[in-house]
Protein backbone atom coordinates (compact mmCIF):
# COMPACT_ATOMS: atom_id res chain seq x y z
CA UNK A 1 0.00 0.00 0.00
CA UNK A 2 1.39 3.41 -0.95
CA UNK A 3 2.06 6.02 1.72
CA UNK A 4 -0.73 8.13 0.27
CA UNK A 5 -3.29 5.35 0.43
CA UNK A 6 -2.08 4.40 3.89
CA UNK A 7 -2.65 7.95 5.13
CA UNK A 8 -6.11 8.05 3.58
CA UNK A 9 -6.95 4.74 5.23
CA UNK A 10 -5.72 6.00 8.60
CA UNK A 11 -7.80 9.18 8.33
CA UNK A 12 -10.96 7.30 7.36
CA UNK A 13 -10.46 4.79 10.17
CA UNK A 14 -9.96 7.54 12.75
CA UNK A 15 -13.05 9.38 11.50
CA UNK A 16 -15.15 6.23 11.69
CA UNK A 17 -13.80 5.39 15.15
CA UNK A 18 -14.18 8.98 16.35
CA UNK A 19 -10.51 9.06 17.33
CA UNK A 20 -9.29 11.81 15.01
CA UNK A 21 -7.83 14.64 17.10
CA UNK A 22 -9.78 17.80 16.30
CA UNK A 23 -8.44 21.32 16.84
CA UNK A 24 -9.76 23.20 19.85
CA UNK A 25 -11.29 26.64 19.61
CA UNK A 26 -8.75 29.31 20.69
CA UNK A 27 -9.21 30.31 24.33
CA UNK A 28 -9.96 33.95 23.58
CA UNK A 29 -12.71 32.89 21.18
CA UNK A 30 -14.22 30.62 23.84
CA UNK A 31 -14.25 33.47 26.36
CA UNK A 32 -15.78 35.93 23.89
CA UNK A 33 -18.51 33.51 22.87
CA UNK A 34 -19.28 32.65 26.49
CA UNK A 35 -19.56 36.32 27.40
CA UNK A 36 -21.75 37.07 24.37
CA UNK A 37 -24.10 34.23 25.33
CA UNK A 38 -24.38 35.39 28.94
CA UNK A 39 -27.72 37.23 29.31
CA UNK A 40 -26.22 39.32 32.12
CA UNK A 41 -23.16 40.39 30.14
CA UNK A 42 -22.84 43.91 28.76
CA UNK A 43 -20.50 45.73 26.41
CA UNK A 44 -18.14 46.68 29.25
CA UNK A 45 -17.74 43.03 30.20
CA UNK A 46 -17.00 42.15 26.59
CA UNK A 47 -14.39 44.91 26.35
CA UNK A 48 -12.70 43.51 29.48
CA UNK A 49 -12.48 40.05 27.89
CA UNK A 50 -11.09 41.31 24.58
CA UNK A 51 -8.59 43.56 26.36
CA UNK A 52 -6.74 40.44 27.51
CA UNK A 53 -5.72 39.81 23.91
CA UNK A 54 -3.95 42.97 22.61
CA UNK A 55 -3.88 41.70 19.01
CA UNK A 56 -7.62 41.05 19.02
CA UNK A 57 -8.29 44.40 20.69
CA UNK A 58 -6.34 46.16 17.94
CA UNK A 59 -8.27 44.23 15.29
CA UNK A 60 -11.59 45.25 16.85
CA UNK A 61 -10.66 48.95 16.76
CA UNK A 62 -9.55 48.51 13.14
CA UNK A 63 -12.85 46.87 12.20
CA UNK A 64 -14.87 49.54 14.02
CA UNK A 65 -13.10 52.18 11.93
CA UNK A 66 -13.31 50.31 8.65
CA UNK A 67 -15.43 50.90 5.58
CA UNK A 68 -16.74 47.40 6.35
CA UNK A 69 -19.01 49.01 8.93
CA UNK A 70 -19.58 52.08 6.81
CA UNK A 71 -18.43 54.55 9.45
CA UNK A 72 -16.45 57.73 8.84
CA UNK A 73 -16.00 58.99 12.42
CA UNK A 74 -13.04 57.16 13.92
CA UNK A 75 -12.93 55.53 17.37
CA UNK A 76 -9.72 55.27 19.36
CA UNK A 77 -10.54 53.02 22.33
CA UNK A 78 -11.64 49.42 22.72
CA UNK A 79 -14.79 50.45 24.62
CA UNK A 80 -15.81 52.70 21.74
CA UNK A 81 -15.09 49.93 19.24
CA UNK A 82 -17.12 47.35 21.16
CA UNK A 83 -20.04 49.76 21.46
CA UNK A 84 -19.97 50.47 17.73
CA UNK A 85 -19.75 46.82 16.68
CA UNK A 86 -22.24 45.40 19.20
CA UNK A 87 -22.36 42.09 21.09
CA UNK A 88 -23.96 40.04 18.32
CA UNK A 89 -21.37 40.92 15.73
CA UNK A 90 -18.46 40.70 18.15
CA UNK A 91 -19.21 37.06 18.93
CA UNK A 92 -18.64 36.00 15.34
CA UNK A 93 -16.04 38.58 14.33
CA UNK A 94 -13.81 37.82 17.34
CA UNK A 95 -14.08 34.09 16.70
CA UNK A 96 -13.19 34.66 13.06
CA UNK A 97 -10.16 36.75 14.02
CA UNK A 98 -8.97 33.97 16.36
CA UNK A 99 -9.05 31.33 13.60
CA UNK A 100 -5.62 32.35 12.36
CA UNK A 101 -4.11 31.00 15.59
CA UNK A 102 -4.99 27.46 14.49
CA UNK A 103 -3.11 27.54 11.19
CA UNK A 104 0.34 27.10 12.71
CA UNK A 105 2.95 24.33 12.81
CA UNK A 106 6.53 23.96 14.04
CA UNK A 107 7.26 21.84 10.98
CA UNK A 108 8.46 24.15 8.19
CA UNK A 109 6.89 22.06 5.42
CA UNK A 110 3.54 21.78 7.15
CA UNK A 111 3.67 25.46 8.10
CA UNK A 112 3.97 26.31 4.42
CA UNK A 113 0.80 24.37 3.67
CA UNK A 114 -0.96 25.87 6.69
CA UNK A 115 -0.05 29.41 5.59
CA UNK A 116 -1.27 28.73 2.07
CA UNK A 117 -4.52 27.23 3.36
CA UNK A 118 -5.14 30.27 5.58
CA UNK A 119 -4.42 32.76 2.80
CA UNK A 120 -6.80 30.91 0.51
CA UNK A 121 -9.41 30.96 3.25
CA UNK A 122 -9.01 34.74 3.60
CA UNK A 123 -9.35 35.23 -0.14
CA UNK A 124 -12.59 33.25 -0.33
CA UNK A 125 -13.87 34.89 2.86
CA UNK A 126 -13.30 38.39 1.49
CA UNK A 127 -15.21 37.52 -1.66
CA UNK A 128 -18.08 35.88 0.25
CA UNK A 129 -18.41 38.82 2.65
CA UNK A 130 -18.35 41.34 -0.21
CA UNK A 131 -21.00 39.42 -2.12
CA UNK A 132 -23.16 39.25 1.00
CA UNK A 133 -22.90 43.01 1.49
CA UNK A 134 -24.04 43.56 -2.10
CA UNK A 135 -26.83 41.02 -1.78
CA UNK A 136 -28.19 42.64 1.39
CA UNK A 137 -28.54 46.00 -0.38
CA UNK A 138 -31.18 44.42 -2.62
CA UNK A 139 -32.69 41.89 -0.18
CA UNK A 140 -33.62 43.73 3.02
CA UNK A 141 -35.83 41.03 4.50
CA UNK A 142 -33.48 38.06 4.30
CA UNK A 143 -32.37 36.30 7.49
CA UNK A 144 -28.82 36.14 6.13
CA UNK A 145 -26.39 38.62 7.68
CA UNK A 146 -22.84 39.87 7.37
CA UNK A 147 -21.54 38.90 10.82
CA UNK A 148 -22.53 35.25 10.31
CA UNK A 149 -20.93 35.03 6.87
CA UNK A 150 -17.80 36.63 8.34
CA UNK A 151 -17.32 33.65 10.63
CA UNK A 152 -18.77 31.03 8.30
CA UNK A 153 -16.36 32.06 5.55
CA UNK A 154 -13.38 31.68 7.88
CA UNK A 155 -14.33 28.23 9.16
CA UNK A 156 -15.63 26.72 5.92
CA UNK A 157 -12.35 24.88 5.27
CA UNK A 158 -11.47 24.09 8.89
CA UNK A 159 -11.47 20.37 8.05
CA UNK A 160 -8.09 20.82 6.37
CA UNK A 161 -6.33 21.18 9.74
CA UNK A 162 -6.57 17.59 11.08
CA UNK A 163 -5.64 16.27 7.63
CA UNK A 164 -2.46 18.35 7.52
CA UNK A 165 -1.69 17.49 11.15
CA UNK A 166 -2.02 13.78 10.43
CA UNK A 167 0.01 14.11 7.24
CA UNK A 168 2.76 15.78 9.29
CA UNK A 169 3.74 12.29 10.48
CA UNK A 170 4.31 11.25 6.87
CA UNK A 171 6.34 14.09 5.38
CA UNK A 172 6.84 12.25 2.08
CA UNK A 173 3.14 12.84 1.43
CA UNK A 174 3.81 16.57 1.07
CA UNK A 175 5.80 15.76 -2.05
CA UNK A 176 2.49 14.93 -3.70
CA UNK A 177 0.30 18.05 -3.52
CA UNK A 178 -2.37 16.47 -5.73
CA UNK A 179 -2.84 13.67 -3.19
CA UNK A 180 -3.21 16.13 -0.34
CA UNK A 181 -5.76 18.06 -2.38
CA UNK A 182 -7.63 14.80 -3.04
CA UNK A 183 -7.61 13.88 0.67
CA UNK A 184 -8.90 17.32 1.63
CA UNK A 185 -11.63 17.21 -1.00
CA UNK A 186 -12.66 13.69 0.01
CA UNK A 187 -12.60 14.11 3.79
CA UNK A 188 -12.43 17.83 4.57
CA UNK A 189 -16.19 18.37 4.70
CA UNK A 190 -16.88 15.45 7.01
CA UNK A 191 -14.07 16.49 9.35
CA UNK A 192 -15.12 20.14 9.20
CA UNK A 193 -18.65 19.26 10.25
CA UNK A 194 -17.28 17.24 13.17
CA UNK A 195 -15.20 20.22 14.31
CA UNK A 196 -18.19 22.56 14.17
CA UNK A 197 -20.24 20.13 16.27
CA UNK A 198 -17.40 19.69 18.77
CA UNK A 199 -17.20 23.48 19.13
CA UNK A 200 -20.94 23.73 19.70
CA UNK A 201 -21.61 25.83 16.61
CA UNK A 202 -25.10 26.12 15.15
CA UNK A 203 -26.45 24.25 12.13
CA UNK A 204 -25.67 27.01 9.64
CA UNK A 205 -21.95 26.69 10.36
CA UNK A 206 -22.07 22.90 10.25
CA UNK A 207 -23.85 23.16 6.89
CA UNK A 208 -21.10 25.39 5.50
CA UNK A 209 -18.21 23.21 6.69
CA UNK A 210 -19.83 19.96 5.57
CA UNK A 211 -21.37 20.97 2.27
CA UNK A 212 -19.51 23.82 0.56
CA UNK A 213 -17.47 21.45 -1.65
CA UNK A 214 -20.13 18.76 -2.07
CA UNK A 215 -21.44 19.00 -5.67
CA UNK A 216 -24.53 16.99 -4.73
CA UNK A 217 -25.61 19.57 -2.14
CA UNK A 218 -27.87 22.02 -3.95
CA UNK A 219 -30.08 24.02 -1.56
CA UNK A 220 -33.09 25.67 -3.19
CA UNK A 221 -33.08 28.80 -1.02
CA UNK A 222 -30.17 31.26 -0.76
CA UNK A 223 -27.82 30.28 2.06
CA UNK A 224 -24.30 30.99 3.31
CA UNK A 225 -22.91 28.05 1.32
CA UNK A 226 -23.81 29.88 -1.91
CA UNK A 227 -21.66 32.90 -1.15
CA UNK A 228 -18.67 30.79 -0.14
CA UNK A 229 -19.00 28.63 -3.24
CA UNK A 230 -18.95 31.68 -5.51
CA UNK A 231 -15.77 32.88 -3.84
CA UNK A 232 -14.22 29.42 -4.07
CA UNK A 233 -15.16 29.03 -7.75
CA UNK A 234 -13.88 32.51 -8.55
CA UNK A 235 -10.53 31.73 -6.89
CA UNK A 236 -10.26 28.27 -8.47
CA UNK A 237 -10.46 26.49 -5.10
CA UNK A 238 -13.67 24.71 -6.03
CA UNK A 239 -12.86 22.82 -9.19
CA UNK A 240 -15.58 22.95 -11.85
CA UNK A 241 -15.53 21.87 -15.48
CA UNK A 242 -17.17 25.10 -16.69
CA UNK A 243 -16.60 28.16 -14.51
CA UNK A 244 -19.09 30.35 -16.36
CA UNK A 245 -21.84 27.73 -16.13
CA UNK A 246 -21.08 27.16 -12.44
CA UNK A 247 -21.39 30.88 -11.68
CA UNK A 248 -24.53 31.22 -13.80
CA UNK A 249 -26.28 28.97 -11.27
CA UNK A 250 -26.00 31.78 -8.73
CA UNK A 251 -27.24 34.36 -11.19
CA UNK A 252 -30.32 32.20 -11.81
CA UNK A 253 -30.75 31.78 -8.05
CA UNK A 254 -30.64 35.53 -7.48
CA UNK A 255 -27.45 35.57 -5.41
CA UNK A 256 -25.59 37.78 -7.88
CA UNK A 257 -27.14 39.94 -10.63
CA UNK A 258 -24.68 38.76 -13.29
CA UNK A 259 -21.35 37.00 -13.68
CA UNK A 260 -19.79 40.28 -14.79
CA UNK A 261 -20.51 41.80 -11.34
CA UNK A 262 -17.34 40.03 -10.17
CA UNK A 263 -15.36 42.40 -12.39
CA UNK A 264 -17.33 45.56 -11.59
CA UNK A 265 -15.58 48.48 -9.90
CA UNK A 266 -18.05 48.45 -7.00
CA UNK A 267 -17.35 44.80 -6.22
CA UNK A 268 -13.58 45.16 -6.55
CA UNK A 269 -13.51 48.28 -4.36
CA UNK A 270 -15.59 46.61 -1.64
CA UNK A 271 -13.44 43.49 -1.92
CA UNK A 272 -10.28 45.47 -1.18
CA UNK A 273 -11.97 47.12 1.80
CA UNK A 274 -12.87 43.73 3.25
CA UNK A 275 -9.40 42.32 2.57
CA UNK A 276 -7.93 45.26 4.50
CA UNK A 277 -9.69 44.06 7.65
CA UNK A 278 -7.68 40.84 7.65
CA UNK A 279 -4.37 42.38 6.62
Amino acid sequence: MSTENALLTILIEKINNDTLVLPTLPEIAVRVRKTADDPDANLMAMADVIAHDPALAARMIKIANSAFLGRTIKVSTLNQAVTRIGLRQIKNIATAMAMEQLFVSKNALVKGYMDKAWQRTLTVAASAITLMQMYLKEHKRTSLNVDTITLAALVYNIGVLPILTEAERHEEVFGNPSFLAHSIQKLGGKIGGSIMRAWGFTDEFIEVAESWSNPNYRPEQPCYVDFIRIGAIEQGLLQVSDKQAALQVYVDKGIIPSISVLQDEEYLTMLEEVKAIFA
